[in-house]
């Protein structure tokens, strides 16, 4: 004869209330109003039907349900947690530990990519050069430059001026130099092909280490051409805005309200591209050195801006970082060339304007022994 066997969970009053009144029971009960415990059929939650065993018509679903999970969670869920609570702790401990390597990884991957770009804008500012991501050139196969020994030497042809004339043309040149500005407003009006010619060929007036010259210049007025250089530059340049150089370096740029646009590489008639050479390759794979190419190079530069401003044009000293390489694929220039300097060249365009700023007084340059 089967018969179903019920246990009672005692629990407080007003629990049991509670949960009757959850269940729709009925709490007030004559054992309720007397102070003692609802009747079982009345509060089927306190209620657990044995397994197998089939419960009395008194009793609703619900009750069958909730007895059920409580036996499975007794019988089965349990005792596996009291079994294996090592091997999920063990886990979970493991589990924690990657996730604070891979964090460690992660600051360390961003911490070693900020030194490599303060290296590179470090590399920038010390050399002057435009950072290019390339190894350093292997000396290892370096010859001497192909000056002969016994090249003979001519006399100096030099006209000495009076001190008075020195003097008077050298502060001519200091009023012209001195008006000289580095300008992002252009005019569309066209410059000379043999006027920029004429400048080039100042400019290679420079000194350089044992005399190898080691620079070579680009002008471009193809505006499609230009289009493109303009499309490298802002690429990199927005990088070096927002990530590479830092806030300072943004932030020293502000009075000269200077961005990652560059429109002045479209609207200049011309752009010119200097590029230093470390060395000239030879037929047979070696190489002539070349002595202090950087400063030698950059010494070229100076002279071009003096040339420029004699003229009456005007440009910009650009020096866009990590731009060398793609430029020079652009360009089609030989790979032992490298970018030092960008300069658009034009007419200042109608309205332009330039950040109020002087010049250092002369003492704060100038010592005198």
């Amino acid at each position: 004869m089967n018969e179903a066997v019920t246990v009672v969970i005692p629990r407080t009053r007003p629990t049991a209330e509670g949960h009757c009144e959850a269940l729709g029971g009925d709490t007030e009960t004559e054992g309720a109003r007397a102070g003692g415990w609802p009747r079982q059929h009345e509060c089927p939650w306190y209620t657990d039907v044995a397994a197998g065993l089939p419960a009395p018509t008194t009793t609703s679903s619900k009750s069958v349900v909730r007895g059920g999970a409580m036996s499975f969670t007794h019988r089965y869920l349990l005792p596996l947690l009291a079994h294996a609570w090592p091997l999920l702790l063990s886990t979970g401990l493991a589990l924690l530990l990657a996730m604070l390597l891979m964090r460690r990884r992660r600051r360390h991957d961003d911490t070693r990519g900020q030194e490599t770009t303060r290296a590179a804008a470090k590399r920038v500012i010390d050399l002057g050069g435009v950072g290019d991501k390339e190894e350093e050139d292997d000396t290892s196969d370096m010859v001497s430059p192909l000056h002969r020994e016994d090249v003979p030497h001519v006399p100096f042809e030099h006209t000495r001026m009076t001190v008075e004339e020195s003097q008077r043309r050298a502060e001519e040149f200091y009023h012209l130099m001195n008006q000289r500005r580095s300008l992002r407003f252009f005019s569309h009006d066209p410059v000379p092909r043999r006027l920029v010619e004429t400048l080039v060929r100042t400019a290679g007036t420079a000194p350089s280490g044992a005399h190898t010259e080691p620079w070579s210049f680009v002008a471009v007025s193809d505006a499609e051409i230009k289009e493109q250089i303009r499309a490298i530059v802002e690429d990199e340049e927005e990088i070096n805005y927002t990530k590479r150089m830092g806030k300072q370096w943004v932030k020293d740029l502000k009075a000269f309200k200077t961005t990652w646009t560059k429109e002045y590489l479209t609207e200049a008639p011309w752009v010119l591209l200097i590029f230093k050479q470390p060395y000239t390759p030879l037929p047979d794979g070696r190489k002539i050195n070349h002595y202090y190419h950087e400063i030698s190079t950059a010494l070229s530069c100076g002279i071009l801006l003096a040339a420029i401003q004699n003229a009456g044009l005007v440009t910009l000293t650009s020096t866009p970082l990590n731009c060398g390489p793609a430029l020079r694929t652009l360009l089609t220039r030989p790979a032992h060339e490298k970018l030092l300097l960008l300069l658009p060249l034009g007419y200042p365009a109608k309205g332009a304007t330039v950040p109020g700023i002087s010049r250092k007084p002369l003492h704060e340059i100038l010592d005198t022994m």
